[in-house]
């Protein structure tokens, strides 16, 4: 058996049918249950003509309906695109149009915006609406319903076979600029972000048996990843935990205390987050009242995506005394890059997480020589091996991204990092916002922690601002936290000279009611550079 996707999720059918798959919206599935919907869905797509390679777009909030969508396209060997629900017009224009999109199934919510749309896209032949409290009318003349779809189709396995080398795409927005499809081949993504790479052996997979072997290892894990599913952590949270019959717990949307709800019905035994945008919400709800939910199945809190900051962690630990968590590093390019797992007490970090590599993840200085462990040299995270092929139609960024050296083929998305003596990794950040004051580099995820580390801040953002003399200085937009703690430019300061450089030091402050976010909780970087430009500093 090839490492084919759809392949390894029929592999976990054969062996945990039975076993409680997937619980979201108030509906469940149990492994078969979903394997014959997802088959019915496969051969109603392969009735309008969706073949291999065809692209097939879900624009919809969490739900059950996108994960049987996701194995009905893998199983006839399309490829499915990832839509953000948050995008607007222009921006989901130049989605629809880059991605080629053949079908696209829409939640009932958002057709508005496809009709708005639909004559526009050349190649979109057909609309499926998902139902749900919405009224809005059909999107097109000839839109088809999803469960009407569905049933057309026989629930019975006979697909054509398949291979590794079938395509996975992941739009990715990251901080800047319009959304890249990045073009995996099934086989190397599964050993980048599925599960093929074992963190604590340090091994390749060579079988889907060892996926079943894990799964039959003893307890069945119950994991809440919270982000959307547009997201790519929540996606490989998903498929990667179907390889090994886990159960998956999903929720439309990110409410703190529908969080630790369904912890306590589901008897959730992982979270995970994505950094401080989730976690401080949400474990300053828990703190309110730790009492109020049962949370003893909780194990573990996994972070990956976004900064994951230490009072936030120790806050945690704080509540939830005998909980693990691990902190992630990674990228839509590269897969996941590192791991570490934090312990009560040992939180601090010096900028981003300090992780041990994963994979064939190294760092790069400026003449593309290995950074050494311990030198203090600042370079870019890049991975050999399990990697993409290529961004989809977008040859000028593709050959920025991916090179060779020494005749080995890397990617190199942006992420800026040092290695430390013992071999570790520091992720400092992402080099289209890094804020060059002076001729310093100075990395916003570093000063934004700690921001949001003051007692009157409730989240923060930094950016560059223009400045004569030395061409950027550091932006702090801040929202309030609302227990009346004063926050000004000079109590920020004071607050951020106890921690960091004193070029790092924010020299312009912002106060906003609430800061601008990716439903995966990444900052929105273009959203904090218009607010620098437009909006006046808070004294």
């Amino acid at each position: 058996m090839d490492f084919n996707l759809a392949t390894l999720f029929e592999n976990a059918v054969d062996h945990f049918p039975d076993r409680e798959y997937l619980v979201a919206g108030g509906k469940r599935r149990t492994y078969a249950e979903m394997e014959a919907r997802a088959n019915s869905l496969a051969h109603a797509l392969q009735s309008i003509g969706v073949g291999p390679g065809d692209h097939v777009g879900i624009y919809s909030y969490n739900s059950v309906e996108w994960i049987e969508i996701l194995w009905a396209t893998f199983k006839i060997r399309a490829v499915w695109i990832n839509i953000n629900y948050r995008y607007v017009e222009d921006e989901l224009r130049y989605l629809f149009t880059n991605s080629d999109l053949k079908v696209l199934f829409v939640e009932r919510t958002f057709a508005d915006r496809v009709a708005a749309l639909a004559p526009e896209l050349p190649t979109l032949e057909r609309v499926v609406v998902i139902e749900d409290d919405a009224t809005t009318d059909d999107p097109t003349p000839d839109t088809l319903h999803y469960e009407d779809f569905l049933a057309t189709g026989a629930p019975n396995r006979d697909f054509a076979p398949r291979s590794g080398d079938d395509i996975y795409m992941l739009y990715t927005g990251g901080t800047t600029g319009m959304p890249k499809g990045v073009v995996w081949q099934h086989r190397d993504v599964f050993y980048a972000l599925g599960g093929g790479w074992d963190s604590v052996t340090k091994t390749r997979m060579s079988s889907p048996d060892e996926l079943i072997e894990k799964g039959n290892s003893g307890f069945v894990l119950t994991h809440l990843p919270v982000a959307p599913l547009m997201h790519g952590a929540t996606q490989w949270c998903v498929m990667g935990q179907s390889f090994v019959g886990s159960k998956i717990v999903l929720m439309a949307k990110f409410d703190p205390s529908d969080v630790w709800k369904l912890v306590e019905e589901e008897h959730v035994t992982s979270v995970m987050i994505t950094g401080d945008a989730m976690g401080k919400p949400l474990i300053e709800h828990l703190a309110e009242d730790p009492s109020a939910y049962d949370t003893s199945s909780l194990f573990a809190v996994v972070s990956s995506a976004a900064l994951f900051s230490a009072p936030v962690k120790d806050h945690f630990f704080d509540v939830l005394p005998n909980i693990m968590i691990s902190d992630a590093i990674g990228s839509s390019e590269s897969g996941n890059n590192g791991l570490t797992m934090m312990t009560k007490g040992n939180t601090a970090m010096k900028s981003g997480p300090t992780v041990t590599r994963l994979g064939d993840t190294v760092v790069f200085d400026e003449d593309f020589k290995q950074v050494q462990p311990g030198s203090g040299v600042i370079g870019k995270i890049a991975r050999s091996g399990d990697i993409p092929l290529r961004y989809y139609k977008a040859e000028e960024k593709t050959r920025e991204t991916f090179f060779e050296v020494d005749g080995v083929r890397y990617v190199m998305p942006g992420d800026f990092a040092t290695v430390e003596a013992d071999g570790s990794v520091t992720l400092l950040g992402r080099g289209s916002v890094v804020i060059n004051s002076g001729g310093e580099k100075i990395f916003p995820e570093e000063v934004e922690a700690v921001v949001r580390s003051h007692p009157g801040v409730a989240d923060a953002i930094v950016v560059g601002a223009p400045d004569e003399r030395w061409g950027q200085t550091v932006a702090a937009i801040i929202a309030p936290r609302p227990n009346g703690v004063p926050i000004d430019l000079a109590s920020i300061q004071e607050h951020c000279r106890k921690h960091v450089a004193g070029y790092k030091v924010p020299r312009i402050l912002f106060t906003v009611q609430g800061l601008e976010r990716s439903p995966a909780g990444k900052p929105d970087y273009r959203w904090a550079a218009d607010i620098v430009a437009t909006a006046t500093p808070t004294p």
